[in-house]
């Protein structure tokens, strides 16, 4: 069973008016002559005590696309999406900026280097010659003859 209100309530949805002329293109004139002609349903809203028309998503692209065509529909929604991830990239890039320096001072507080500050391990070629115990110990700090 569908209920009237259903769609107004699902997540993305609805758009407000600003959204759609940002979004789709359309004009605050096109919106008004469709809410007039009926071919739009709104329901009032208010964010931040500025009233605003929420829309259906659906029927705003629908009108955007009987006026402007799919292609340039299309190609608002790109641009919209695109201003979306790169904002999101500039956030990330801030966030990811503050977690460095944040490590920075941890690593300098505590004095020491972390494990990736530290250069990979060399591993011997296979046909290098083996070690012996001997040699390793020729690096070793001599022991005082006093102790």
């Amino acid at each position: 069973m569908d209920y009237p209100n259903e769609e107004w309530q699902r997540k993305g949805a609805t758009l407000s008016d600003k959204t759609a002329r940002q979004e789709l293109g359309l004009t605050q004139d096109e919106i008004h002559d469709a809410l007039n002609a009926g071919t739009l349903q709104y329901r009032q809203a208010a964010m931040h005590a500025n009233p605003r028309q929420r829309l259906l998503r659906r029927e705003a692209e629908a009108l955007a696309r009987a006026r402007h065509g799919d292609r340039y529909v299309s190609e608002q929604q790109a641009r919209a999406e695109l201003k979306h991830v790169n904002r999101e990239i500039r956030r990330l890039r801030a966030e990811l900026a503050a977690l460095e320096e944040r490590r920075a001072k941890l690593d300098s507080d505590l004095g020491t280097r972390t494990a990736w500050h530290l250069p990979a391990r060399r591993r011997p070629a296979a046909d290098a010659p083996a070690r012996s115990k001997k040699f390793f110990e020729s690096f070793r700090p001599k022991k005082p003859a006093h102790l």
